[in-house]
Order: structure tokens, then C-alpha cells, then sequence
């Protein structure tokens, strides 16, 4: 039996990422979980920042930012970057992070993520408690660990997930997209290929 709560922002798991803003003398990184893609074709995603945050002026004025996906290796630099403010706290340096410059736009990724989305800002939504930066991803810029015969293995870099206030790494693999559909003789076909090609 289930009870009925008010409604909350309960939505679980989310991705949790490292947002870049900023550039030349002002730059800094903060920890997002109000995020995702909103759409394809454009590619558009959204971050949402309280408008008291460091960041939210960065992101103003400059109208760009760039999500950066961590990975378990610096999940606890993930958590510092989102208790501490960059207002008295210079976050990369604490961190030791290295920067690399966005191809597309001027901000600066995180080395040790795998994957980056370059974002611009295309609306700014106020929605009470967070402004909604809605944008266009411009770029994504990839590791080439992680590329193998032209395919993103995303999931070898263990990313993270944020889960009501609590981080976890990803869990064993239980399908994938069309898969409930697929004929078992072509999953099994699939899976045999993929053992071949690993062996290689």
C-alpha cells in the first residue's frame, strides 16, 4: 500500500555533474543534479541554479556553460564542489582539477571527465526556488579511452548517479534500448559478436 506525500522534487536516479562557467578571471565549477535532455533534434538540455549561487552570474553573463560527466574515481571532488561556493573558494584548484579550453565555446571542461557537453544558453527560466538554463549542446567532446569502433563505451568509465541525497555508481547492465522486442536468437547472436570482438 502506497501513502500520499505532498509533492516534491522526488525523481530518482539522476545524473550528478560538474557544470564549468566562467572563463579568464572568474571561473568556476559547481556540482548539478537538476539536469537532463530535453530534446533531440536540436539537442537542447537544461541546468537549474538557485539564483543566489556564485554560478547563476557566470552563466548570466557569459550565456554558456559546460556539463561535464564525473566518474567514481572523483566522486568525492563531486560532493566538495557542491557544498562549497565560489564566491571565497577557488573549487579547481581545492579539487586539483585540470582544465582543458571548450572547442566551441569559451569556457573550459574538466580533464578527468570522460565526456563534456558544451552548452548556450538559449532561455532563462525562472521557476521559484531555480532559474532554468535552458540551452543548446553546440559540442560534446570525448575521451578517446572510451571509444571503441567508433561506438561510446560510456559505462567503462563508471560514472555516477545521485539518488535522494546519496551517490552511487551504476549497477549490472539489464537490457538495452528495444531490446523487450528483439528476437532471443539475435540478443544471443549480439552478445556472441560482442565476446568475439572483445577477445580481438
Amino acid at each position: 500500500m502506497k501513502q500520499k506525500w505532498k509533492g516534491a522534487s522526488l525523481l530518482s536516479p539522476l545524473p550528478a555533474v560538474l557544470v564549468c562557467c566562467g572563463n579568464g578571471v572568474k571561473k568556476n565549477v559547481l556540482t548539478v543534479a537538476w539536469t537532463g535532455i530535453v530534446n533531440s533534434k536540436p539537442p537542447k538540455t537544461y541546468i537549474s541554479v538557485r539564483p543566489e549561487r556564485f554560478s547563476h552570474k557566470l552563466i548570466e553573463e557569459s550565456g554558456v556553460f559546460a556539463i561535464n560527466i564525473p566518474t567514481e574515481e572523483i566522486v568525492r571532488e563531486l560532493d566538495l564542489c557542491g557544498v562549497k561556493s565560489g564566491k571565497d573558494t577557488d573549487k579547481l584548484a581545492l579539487c586539483g582539477f585540470e582544465t582543458e579550453e571548450c572547442f566551441d565555446i569559451d569556457c573550459f571542461s574538466i580533464a578527468k571527465c570522460p565526456v563534456t557537453l558544451e552548452c548556450r544558453v538559449t532561455d532563462k527560466v525562472p521557476l521559484g526556488s531555480h532559474d532554468m538554463f535552458l540551452a543548446d549542446i553546440v559540442c560534446v567532446d570525448v575521451d578517446e579511452e572510451y571509444i571503441k569502433d567508433g561506438r561510446l563505451c560510456l559505462e567503462k568509465s563508471r560514472p555516477v548517479a545521485y539518488s535522494h541525497g546519496e551517490y552511487y555508481g551504476l549497477g549490472k547492465k539489464l537490457g538495452s534500448f528495444g531490446f523487450s522486442v528483439i528476437k532471443k536468437s539475435t540478443i544471443k547472436r549480439k552478445a556472441r559478436q560482442r565476446r568475439e570482438n572483445s577477445a580481438k
